[in-house]
């Protein structure tokens, strides 16, 4: 008979390695955070006072003073340091006559405000008024500007018909001819009328073509009679025609004049 020889054998169990974890090290920056949180908000709130002074810088052609610390005072919720600048900023942009606003901080406790004026290029309609960028910034204008040139057509054209002006605009002065007014109908259709009365029909097509026909070929030619004009129409592929004032109404208009230097 054979012995069962076999002998049991136990293995041990396998120890895991102990983490060991500095909490010291842990804590004591945070804590360090938390103290320096504090601190800032303690700083700040204490920092907070109340905006003792308002800097106002313009031109002040058109937007007083009193407007715009009207437009900051009501918008002006919080202290010095939480001030929320950029909704002040909007505030007195939104005011007419405002193209730009900054402010800026001046330690201890003053906001400095600076505005920048629209410069109106040209009249809108009725009584709205276009910046140089061909933006309308004010539909009802206080001013009448009797000297700037009308401009006019459908909404939402305010930049195009803009646009169209400010390329005529050096053209005008050295045909020296004066722009009375500009206008696109709801058909796409312009028009021009100049200070003296005539009136200059240019259609829907071919626009800057018949522009340069007008100022290449029209006013040189016509110059010394441009005051008996009554209009050019220059809606034809290659040509132009006139329409004349009669002798009778140019001597009622040069008597009407000569009564009323009198």
């Amino acid at each position: 008979m054979h012995r069962n020889n076999h002998r049991k054998v136990t293995k041990k169990p396998r120890e895991l390695p102990r983490l060991s974890f500095n909490w010291a090290k842990v804590l004591v920056p945070m804590g360090f955070l938390g103290v320096f949180f504090v601190m800032a908000l303690g700083g700040q709130f204490l920092l907070d006072r109340p905006v003792q002074r308002l800097e106002i810088e313009s031109s002040f052609q058109r937007v007083t003073p009193i407007q715009v610390e009207a437009a900051i005072v009501s918008t002006l919720n919080g202290g010095f340091l939480s001030a929320e600048l950029k909704g002040l900023q909007h505030q007195i942009e939104s005011l007419d006559w405002v193209e730009s606003a900054e402010i800026t901080r001046r330690w201890p406790g003053k906001l400095s405000v600076r505005v920048k004026e629209h410069q109106a290029a040209a009249r809108w309609g009725e009584e709205g008024l276009l910046n140089m960028h061909g933006e309308l910034f004010t539909e009802n204008s206080r001013y009448a500007f009797p000297e700037l040139p009308r401009l006019a057509g459908p909404d939402g054209t305010e930049r195009e018909v803009a646009t169209r002006y400010l390329g005529l605009k050096n053209r005008l002065v050295e045909a020296s001819l004066v722009l009375e007014s500009l206008v696109m109908d709801d058909r796409g259709s312009w028009r021009i009328k100049l200070d003296g009365g005539q009136e200059i029909r240019i259609g829907r097509r071919e626009v800057d073509e018949r522009l340069d026909r007008l100022f290449q070929v029209v006013a040189p030619s016509l110059a010394d009679q441009f005051h008996r004009i009554r209009y050019v129409d220059l809606r034809y592929t290659n040509g132009f025609s006139i329409g004349w004032v009669s002798k009778q109404e140019i001597q009622l208009a040069q008597e009407s004049e000569a009564l009323g230097n009198g």
